[in-house]
Protein backbone atom coordinates (compact mmCIF):
# COMPACT_ATOMS: atom_id res chain seq x y z
CA UNK A 1 0.00 0.00 0.00
CA UNK A 2 1.20 3.50 -0.86
CA UNK A 3 0.85 5.81 2.14
CA UNK A 4 -0.95 8.98 1.01
CA UNK A 5 0.95 12.27 1.17
CA UNK A 6 -0.59 15.71 1.52
CA UNK A 7 2.04 18.41 0.98
CA UNK A 8 1.54 22.15 1.30
CA UNK A 9 3.62 24.40 -0.95
CA UNK A 10 3.47 27.85 0.67
CA UNK A 11 5.39 29.49 -2.18
CA UNK A 12 6.32 33.12 -1.39
CA UNK A 13 4.09 33.51 1.67
CA UNK A 14 4.43 33.71 5.48
CA UNK A 15 6.89 35.47 7.75
CA UNK A 16 8.47 33.46 10.56
CA UNK A 17 5.76 34.55 12.99
CA UNK A 18 2.98 33.76 10.52
CA UNK A 19 4.53 30.39 9.75
CA UNK A 20 4.79 29.30 13.37
CA UNK A 21 1.20 30.43 14.04
CA UNK A 22 -0.11 28.36 11.12
CA UNK A 23 1.96 25.35 12.11
CA UNK A 24 0.71 25.51 15.69
CA UNK A 25 -2.85 25.23 14.32
CA UNK A 26 -1.90 22.36 12.03
CA UNK A 27 -0.17 20.46 14.83
CA UNK A 28 -3.19 20.75 17.08
CA UNK A 29 -5.61 19.65 14.37
CA UNK A 30 -3.59 16.83 12.82
CA UNK A 31 -2.28 15.08 15.93
CA UNK A 32 -2.91 11.38 15.65
CA UNK A 33 -3.35 11.35 11.86
CA UNK A 34 -1.04 8.42 11.26
CA UNK A 35 -2.55 7.20 8.00
CA UNK A 36 -1.35 10.21 5.96
CA UNK A 37 2.10 11.76 5.60
CA UNK A 38 1.67 15.53 5.96
CA UNK A 39 4.42 17.79 4.62
CA UNK A 40 4.75 21.58 4.76
CA UNK A 41 7.03 23.67 2.54
CA UNK A 42 7.51 27.23 3.88
CA UNK A 43 9.83 29.77 2.22
CA UNK A 44 13.54 29.49 3.05
CA UNK A 45 13.46 32.26 5.66
CA UNK A 46 10.85 30.42 7.74
CA UNK A 47 12.40 26.94 7.58
CA UNK A 48 14.36 27.17 10.83
CA UNK A 49 11.38 28.50 12.78
CA UNK A 50 9.14 25.88 11.18
CA UNK A 51 11.53 23.06 12.06
CA UNK A 52 11.49 24.15 15.69
CA UNK A 53 7.71 24.51 15.77
CA UNK A 54 6.96 21.04 14.35
CA UNK A 55 9.69 19.23 16.31
CA UNK A 56 8.20 16.19 17.98
CA UNK A 57 5.08 16.22 15.81
CA UNK A 58 4.20 14.03 12.83
CA UNK A 59 4.49 16.97 10.40
CA UNK A 60 7.45 16.84 8.01
CA UNK A 61 9.35 19.78 6.57
CA UNK A 62 10.16 20.42 2.93
CA UNK A 63 12.01 23.14 1.06
CA UNK A 64 10.70 24.56 -2.19
CA UNK A 65 13.93 24.40 -4.16
CA UNK A 66 17.67 23.71 -3.95
CA UNK A 67 20.90 24.04 -5.89
CA UNK A 68 22.65 20.80 -6.92
CA UNK A 69 25.91 21.29 -5.05
CA UNK A 70 26.86 20.70 -1.41
CA UNK A 71 29.12 23.72 -1.01
CA UNK A 72 30.91 26.23 -3.20
CA UNK A 73 30.89 29.66 -4.79
CA UNK A 74 27.17 29.82 -5.62
CA UNK A 75 26.01 33.15 -4.26
CA UNK A 76 22.37 33.18 -3.25
CA UNK A 77 21.82 29.43 -3.55
CA UNK A 78 20.90 26.82 -0.92
CA UNK A 79 22.26 23.27 -1.01
CA UNK A 80 20.64 19.94 -0.09
CA UNK A 81 23.21 19.61 2.69
CA UNK A 82 22.09 22.88 4.29
CA UNK A 83 18.43 21.95 3.93
CA UNK A 84 19.02 18.60 5.59
CA UNK A 85 20.93 20.35 8.36
CA UNK A 86 18.01 22.69 9.07
CA UNK A 87 15.59 19.79 9.41
CA UNK A 88 14.08 19.20 5.97
CA UNK A 89 12.91 15.73 4.98
CA UNK A 90 11.90 16.61 1.41
CA UNK A 91 12.65 19.16 -1.30
CA UNK A 92 10.33 20.15 -4.15
CA UNK A 93 12.00 20.24 -7.58
CA UNK A 94 10.75 20.83 -11.10
CA UNK A 95 7.74 22.92 -10.14
CA UNK A 96 6.21 24.59 -13.19
CA UNK A 97 7.01 28.01 -11.76
CA UNK A 98 10.69 27.06 -11.65
CA UNK A 99 10.50 25.70 -15.19
CA UNK A 100 8.56 28.63 -16.66
CA UNK A 101 9.68 31.68 -14.67
CA UNK A 102 13.29 30.67 -14.07
CA UNK A 103 14.02 28.62 -17.17
CA UNK A 104 14.98 25.39 -15.42
CA UNK A 105 15.60 22.55 -17.85
CA UNK A 106 14.90 18.85 -17.41
CA UNK A 107 18.64 18.28 -17.23
CA UNK A 108 19.14 20.83 -14.44
CA UNK A 109 16.21 19.37 -12.52
CA UNK A 110 17.79 15.94 -12.91
CA UNK A 111 20.98 17.28 -11.31
CA UNK A 112 18.93 18.44 -8.34
CA UNK A 113 17.23 15.05 -8.01
CA UNK A 114 20.59 13.29 -7.92
CA UNK A 115 22.03 15.78 -5.42
CA UNK A 116 19.05 15.30 -3.10
CA UNK A 117 19.17 11.52 -3.31
CA UNK A 118 22.89 11.54 -2.57
CA UNK A 119 22.25 13.76 0.48
CA UNK A 120 19.56 11.43 1.77
CA UNK A 121 16.64 13.79 1.27
CA UNK A 122 13.28 12.87 -0.21
CA UNK A 123 12.32 14.38 -3.56
CA UNK A 124 8.93 15.78 -4.59
CA UNK A 125 9.44 15.77 -8.36
CA UNK A 126 6.94 17.93 -10.26
CA UNK A 127 5.85 17.44 -13.85
CA UNK A 128 2.95 18.68 -15.94
CA UNK A 129 1.82 20.07 -19.27
CA UNK A 130 0.60 23.54 -20.22
CA UNK A 131 -2.88 24.14 -21.64
CA UNK A 132 -1.39 24.67 -25.10
CA UNK A 133 0.49 21.36 -24.88
CA UNK A 134 -2.65 19.53 -23.76
CA UNK A 135 -4.88 21.02 -26.44
CA UNK A 136 -2.33 20.40 -29.20
CA UNK A 137 -2.03 16.71 -28.28
CA UNK A 138 1.47 16.97 -26.81
CA UNK A 139 0.57 16.13 -23.22
CA UNK A 140 1.85 12.56 -23.25
CA UNK A 141 5.05 13.50 -25.06
CA UNK A 142 5.71 16.26 -22.51
CA UNK A 143 5.13 13.96 -19.54
CA UNK A 144 7.27 11.22 -21.10
CA UNK A 145 10.15 13.68 -21.65
CA UNK A 146 9.92 15.15 -18.16
CA UNK A 147 9.92 11.74 -16.49
CA UNK A 148 12.62 10.23 -18.70
CA UNK A 149 15.04 13.15 -18.42
CA UNK A 150 14.17 14.31 -14.90
CA UNK A 151 14.69 10.86 -13.38
CA UNK A 152 17.50 9.77 -15.70
CA UNK A 153 20.27 7.74 -14.11
CA UNK A 154 18.45 6.93 -10.89
CA UNK A 155 18.66 3.43 -9.49
CA UNK A 156 15.66 1.50 -8.23
CA UNK A 157 16.93 2.04 -4.69
CA UNK A 158 17.13 5.80 -5.25
CA UNK A 159 13.55 5.86 -6.52
CA UNK A 160 12.37 4.81 -3.07
CA UNK A 161 12.96 8.43 -2.00
CA UNK A 162 11.12 10.02 -4.92
CA UNK A 163 7.52 11.19 -4.94
CA UNK A 164 6.11 12.34 -8.29
CA UNK A 165 3.69 15.29 -8.37
CA UNK A 166 1.57 15.72 -11.49
CA UNK A 167 0.58 19.37 -11.79
CA UNK A 168 -1.12 20.40 -15.02
CA UNK A 169 0.15 23.95 -15.47
CA UNK A 170 -3.25 25.15 -16.62
CA UNK A 171 -4.72 24.21 -13.23
CA UNK A 172 -2.16 25.87 -10.95
CA UNK A 173 -3.56 28.94 -9.25
CA UNK A 174 -6.31 29.28 -11.86
CA UNK A 175 -9.17 27.77 -9.93
CA UNK A 176 -9.45 25.12 -12.66
CA UNK A 177 -8.87 21.57 -11.55
CA UNK A 178 -8.43 18.50 -13.69
CA UNK A 179 -11.52 16.33 -13.43
CA UNK A 180 -11.19 13.14 -11.43
CA UNK A 181 -11.07 11.23 -14.70
CA UNK A 182 -8.41 13.52 -16.21
CA UNK A 183 -6.27 13.18 -13.09
CA UNK A 184 -6.59 9.40 -13.06
CA UNK A 185 -5.78 9.16 -16.76
CA UNK A 186 -2.60 11.21 -16.35
CA UNK A 187 -1.53 9.38 -13.18
CA UNK A 188 -2.04 5.98 -14.79
CA UNK A 189 0.06 7.11 -17.75
CA UNK A 190 2.83 8.34 -15.42
CA UNK A 191 2.80 5.03 -13.55
CA UNK A 192 3.19 3.25 -16.88
CA UNK A 193 6.18 5.47 -17.68
CA UNK A 194 7.74 4.55 -14.33
CA UNK A 195 7.22 0.88 -15.17
CA UNK A 196 9.02 1.34 -18.50
CA UNK A 197 11.94 3.13 -16.86
CA UNK A 198 12.29 1.33 -13.54
CA UNK A 199 10.17 -1.83 -13.58
CA UNK A 200 6.88 -2.95 -12.12
CA UNK A 201 7.89 -2.92 -8.46
CA UNK A 202 8.98 0.74 -8.52
CA UNK A 203 5.94 1.75 -10.55
CA UNK A 204 3.58 0.18 -8.02
CA UNK A 205 5.35 1.58 -4.96
CA UNK A 206 5.98 5.18 -6.14
CA UNK A 207 3.50 7.75 -4.88
CA UNK A 208 2.03 10.11 -7.47
CA UNK A 209 0.43 13.29 -6.12
CA UNK A 210 -2.00 15.58 -7.90
CA UNK A 211 -1.51 19.34 -7.77
CA UNK A 212 -3.47 22.20 -9.24
CA UNK A 213 -6.17 24.16 -7.38
CA UNK A 214 -6.70 21.38 -4.83
CA UNK A 215 -9.39 22.39 -2.35
CA UNK A 216 -11.54 20.82 0.37
CA UNK A 217 -14.32 20.56 -2.20
CA UNK A 218 -12.43 18.39 -4.69
CA UNK A 219 -9.95 16.38 -2.62
CA UNK A 220 -12.32 13.51 -1.82
CA UNK A 221 -13.06 12.76 -5.47
CA UNK A 222 -9.40 13.01 -6.44
CA UNK A 223 -8.31 10.68 -3.65
CA UNK A 224 -10.90 8.09 -4.74
CA UNK A 225 -8.90 7.53 -7.95
CA UNK A 226 -6.77 4.40 -8.02
CA UNK A 227 -3.52 6.10 -9.02
CA UNK A 228 -3.85 9.36 -7.06
CA UNK A 229 -1.78 8.97 -3.90
CA UNK A 230 -2.08 12.45 -2.43
CA UNK A 231 -1.91 16.12 -3.26
CA UNK A 232 0.54 18.97 -3.59
CA UNK A 233 -1.53 21.87 -2.32
CA UNK A 234 -0.91 25.54 -3.09
CA UNK A 235 -3.21 28.33 -1.91
CA UNK A 236 -5.35 26.13 0.32
CA UNK A 237 -2.26 25.14 2.33
CA UNK A 238 -2.04 28.71 3.68
CA UNK A 239 -5.31 28.36 5.59
CA UNK A 240 -5.32 25.92 8.49
CA UNK A 241 -8.97 24.94 8.21
CA UNK A 242 -8.74 24.18 4.49
CA UNK A 243 -5.45 22.29 4.69
CA UNK A 244 -6.65 20.21 7.63
CA UNK A 245 -9.78 19.23 5.73
CA UNK A 246 -7.64 18.23 2.74
CA UNK A 247 -5.31 16.17 4.96
CA UNK A 248 -8.34 14.49 6.50
CA UNK A 249 -9.80 13.59 3.08
CA UNK A 250 -12.61 11.07 2.79
CA UNK A 251 -12.50 9.33 -0.61
CA UNK A 252 -15.88 9.56 -2.31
Amino acid sequence: MRKPMIAGNWKLHKTRAEATALLAELKAALTGLASVEVVVAPPFTALAAAAEEISGSSLLLAAQNCYPASTGAFTGEVSPLLLKDIGCSYVIVGHSERRQLFGESDEFINEKVHALVETGLGVIFCIGETLEERESGQMYDVLRRQVRLGLKGLSAAAMAGVVVAYEPVWAIGTGKTASNEQAQEAHAFIRALLKEQFGQEIAISTRILYGGSVKPGNIDGLMAQADVDGALVGGASLKAEEFVRIARFNPA
